[in-house]
């Protein structure tokens, strides 16, 4: 599948049953809630999605069931996330033979490799396959910046496309439209700078609480590309402190509670995490449920006439 890294992609939770397997019943619901709601991808097995509790079968499972239940509309893309390089090797093997469209790479796992090793990482890979990348760029929670410099020397390589733009630093897509142009898709990957990165040029949103609440997410992006502003700001500053949610070191937790909330998830998580309790427990439900109880009407955002331009 030929795809543009471009409109809304959820970065997915994995479902638990309470016996610690994969439910795939209601990760099936939750994927066909998001591909209603017009989200524009999936992303699978990133931290949202507890990658590094999963099993190397349990991730097969995920992409097959994903691909199957998607049936083309929209594509499926990998997160690979491995502490060495041949062993990302293999974990991009298997997204290519069970079906992904395209993968979403992070930096070494646990150690904090130089700016010449960090650019061998992905160059290595991304030879490898002919699938097309999305870097991962997150140094808040990762510790390793893959610089505007560095994006040049691994943009030699054709099917380096995109970055998840997670430094914060909301100059820097600037800085990248600045460098590359159109060259290098750029998609925000912090919920809670979404609408200032897309009305700034940011082609896209990789989402958490789209999970919970995915016609929110999409309707945002949709009247901010048709250049309804004001209307998505208004849902915007709704969804706020819902966004905020996300930047947390328990995100899981909080949006596997919004889930829970809209009948699109559990609260199951895999150990080592465990469930809300206490102070910090009642804090987000009462953040979800003051979201809920004031849950904006949305406009037809599937039909929207783009505001002319000058």
């Amino acid at each position: 599948m030929k795809f543009n890294w471009e409109g809304v992609m959820p970065a997915v939770t994995t479902k638990f049953n309470k016996d610690d397997t994969l439910d795939l019943g209601m990760f099936t619901i939750n994927i066909e809630a998001q591909i209603k709601a017009g989200v524009h991808g999936i992303v699978l097995g990133g931290s949202l999605g507890e990658a590094s509790t999963l099993t190397r079968d349990e991730k097969i499972i995920l992409i097959k069931e994903t691909v199957k239940i998607v049936n083309g509309k929209i594509p499926v893309i990998m997160t690979i996330a491995e502490q060495a390089t041949s062993v990302a090797i293999e974990a991009v093997k298997d997204a290519e033979e069970n079906g992904a469209n395209g993968l979403m790479i992070l930096p070494p796992m646990r150690y904090k490799s130089t700016d010449r090793e960090t650019v061998a990482y992905f160059k290595t890979i991304a030879e490898s396959t002919d699938l097309p990348i999305m870097i991962y760029n997150n140094p808040i929670d990762y510790k390793i910046e893959v610089t505007v410099d560095m994006f040049a020397e691994l943009m030699e390589l054709d099917n380096i496309e995109a970055v998840k733009e997670s430094t914060r630093d909301i100059i820097n897509i600037g800085r990248l439209r600045n460098r590359f142009g159109d060259d290098l898709k750029i998609l925000t990957g912090v919920d809670p700078l979404a609408l200032e990165s897309l009305l700034i040029g940011a082609d896209g949103w990789v989402a958490g609480l789209v999970c919970a609440f995915p016609k929110e997410t999409v309707a945002i992006y949709e009247l901010a590309k048709a250049g309804y502003v004001k209307e998505a700001t208004v849902i915007y500053r709704w969804f706020l402190p819902l966004l905020e949610l996300d930047i947390s070191p328990q995100l899981v937790q909080n949006i596997k509670l919004a889930e829970v909330a809209t009948g699109l998830g559990t609260e199951n998580v895999r150990a080592p995490r465990l469930p809300l309790e206490g102070k910090e427990r009642e804090r987000v439900l009462k953040v979800i449920s003051d979201g809920i109880k004031s849950r904006p009407k949305l406009p037809d955002y599937k039909n929207l006439i783009a505001v002319p331009t000058a």
